[in-house]
């Protein structure tokens, strides 16, 4: 089965054919989306961009049996890969406040892509459907019982497609089973997120009912006091608007750095002796480590530390600095990995110690997960087969 498998993220539209349960990508585009995705970008035109560069590719739109979205927050309801109609979109835009970075993007390129592909079937899967095995105390957060029982206020998790994959691929990495591991997963981007998983299942992890919580990020705080969020309420200092944008777009590596949000700009600012650019990196590390630590108190033991997302997987000066920080707790220090020089090594997965724990770094491949939702959800469709299916596009 021919799946074409759609991922909004904030800035770009990405995609990637692949034919599970091969893992090879077919064929892969992108769309730029600008700055902010979330400000106005015409998703008809990037699903049209990708599709046509795409055939431009050797991949005729009419061999494309299914399509594959990635969304990021699918609150309570949807635990699991669920084929796409207008109730489930409209639900994916009710959720928009909990994520507004992601879930308009993923409404609007959902809608794109069904008016593109109008015969084929769509199907949603969800980053936050993995951490459904949370137990109860790492859902709860420590408000009135009021706040949860009446308006839903608990910990979600994100991130969790790539979680998913990562768990499954240290295992691989490690000849072990999945389901014998006990995994913390930093993945580390433009979003940033920790997850203790215990053989296989989510048991902790530091992003909470929206992606802000947690470690420091691109252009997101991550955790802060809420005191400082009421003061600047309170005085006027900030409207609710302004607060908003400061927390998700102005704050994380770009506000400590004052210049970039980029890690490899602020490598090389540091060398130069920024100091901004050190104290962004250094609170950047430090929030990374503390986030490892904490997460490894929610498992019996850590058998692996993996490392993935842009900066996770491509960063070995970051890497470094982190577990250098994980030292106290029994991490030994990482070897000299050259050639991989922040971000130019694109080589495969691999084990970087063999510890214990162990310290590998990952590729994050949602598209491979997603792929083979699509192709498990299609398959319990009665009546139509997924081999079977053929789609009609339409143009323009």
């Amino acid at each position: 089965m021919r799946v074409l498998v759609l991922n909004a993220g904030s800035s770009s539209l990405k995609a990637a054919v692949l034919e599970p349960p091969d893992r090879t990508v077919v064929a892969a585009a992108s769309a730029d989306l600008g700055a902010d995705a979330t400000r106005g970008p015409d998703l008809t035109g990037a699903v049209g961009r990708i599709l046509d560069d795409l055939q431009s590719g050797g991949i005729e739109p009419d061999t494309i049996e299914a399509v594959g979205h990635r969304v990021v927050h699918g609150g309570t309801r949807y635990t699991g890969p669920t084929r796409v109609d207008e109730a489930l979109l409209s639900a994916i835009e009710a959720l928009a406040a909990l994520a507004p970075l992601h879930n308009t993007v993923a409404a609007a390129s959902i809608r794109a892509a069904q008016n593109a592909m109008p015969a084929v079937p769509h199907v949603a899967a969800f980053d936050t459907a993995f951490h459904a095995t949370l137990p109860r105390e790492a859902i709860a957060y420590a408000v009135p019982r009021a706040w949860a029982a009446d308006w839903g206020i608990r910990r979600f998790g994100f991130h969790g497609l790539a979680v998913q994959w990562v768990a499954r691929r240290t295992a691989e990495l490690l000849d072990r089973p999945d389901t014998g591991l006990r995994i913390v997963v930093a993945h580390l981007g433009s979003g940033c997120s920790v997850t203790a998983v215990d053989r296989g299942r989510s048991v902790d992890t530091s992003m909470g009912m929206t992606p802000l919580e947690g470690l420091v990020m691109g252009t997101r705080a991550g955790s802060i006091d809420p005191g400082i969020l009421l003061a600047l309420l309170r005085d006027g200092r900030r409207r609710l608007a302004q607060l908003a944008d400061d927390l998700d777009h102005r704050s994380g590596l770009l506000g400590l750095s004052g210049r970039s949000a980029d890690i490899r700009e602020l490598l090389t600012a540091e060398a130069d002796g920024d100091d901004a650019a050190r104290l962004a990196l250094t609170v950047f590390v430090r929030r990374a480590a503390a986030g490892i630590a904490a997460a490894a108190t929610s498992l019996s033991g850590v058998d692996a530390i993996a490392f993935s997302g842009g900066i996770g997987e491509h960063s070995a000066a970051v890497r470094r600095r982190i577990v250098e920080r994980l030292g106290v707790l029994g991490v030994g220090p990482l070897p000299d990995e050259s050639p991989d020089a922040d971000g130019a090594d694109t080589a495969s997965d691999r084990v970087i110690s063999d510890g214990p724990p162990a310290v590998v770094r990952v590729a994050a491949r949602e598209d491979v997960v997603i792929a083979e939702s699509v192709v498990r959800v299609l398959g319990q469709v009665p009546g139509r087969p997924a081999s079977r299916l053929r789609p009609r596009l339409r143009s323009g």
